[in-house]
């Protein structure tokens, strides 16, 4: 058996990553929308929400048949923002080619950086706000010895 390589330092859980790799894939395959829409509420920095985004993604792809017009640019974006390379290829003809891939690629490329995809935009940046100013108080001590 092959075990995936784990980022233990995003996880208590050292089989976070392989538990993951196929819930995301597996959600990417069968519904793109909610994948494209959470890359792209993170990638607008909060200006559209995931489900404005999914769903214009989906209407799309049932006008068209193809998605990947939209997509595409979110991963340029991506790319530019995050200072990627431009490999294997171009982000129109991956996206065109497999679709489905180039999503995982980029949700796995944001959780990655820190991201919860599931929190959205908003989310995340409160999270982050929170994580510097929580500190632990000391347990409230009651006066007097009682029974």
């Amino acid at each position: 058996m092959t075990k995936y390589p784990t980022n233990q330092s995003t996880s208590a859980n050292p089989h976070h990553f392989v538990q993951e790799a196929p819930v995301t894939g597996c959600l990417t395959c069968w519904c793109p929308c909610i994948t494209f829409g959470r890359i792209a509420e993170i990638v607008d920095h909060g200006s559209t929400s995931c489900g404005v985004s999914g769903a214009l993604y989906a209407l799309i792809g049932i006008l068209t048949g193809c998605p990947c017009i939209y997509s595409c640019v979110y991963r340029s974006r991506m790319r530019s923002e995050y200072m990627l390379e431009d490999r294997p290829c171009n982000d129109c003809c991956l996206h065109f080619c497999c679709e489905a891939c180039a999503l995982c690629q980029e949700y796995r490329e944001l959780k990655n950086r820190g991201f919860d995809m599931s929190l959205g935009w908003h989310g995340n940046m409160a999270r982050q706000q929170n994580q510097g100013l929580q500190m632990p108080s000391a347990p409230v001590m009651e006066s007097g010895m009682k029974r």
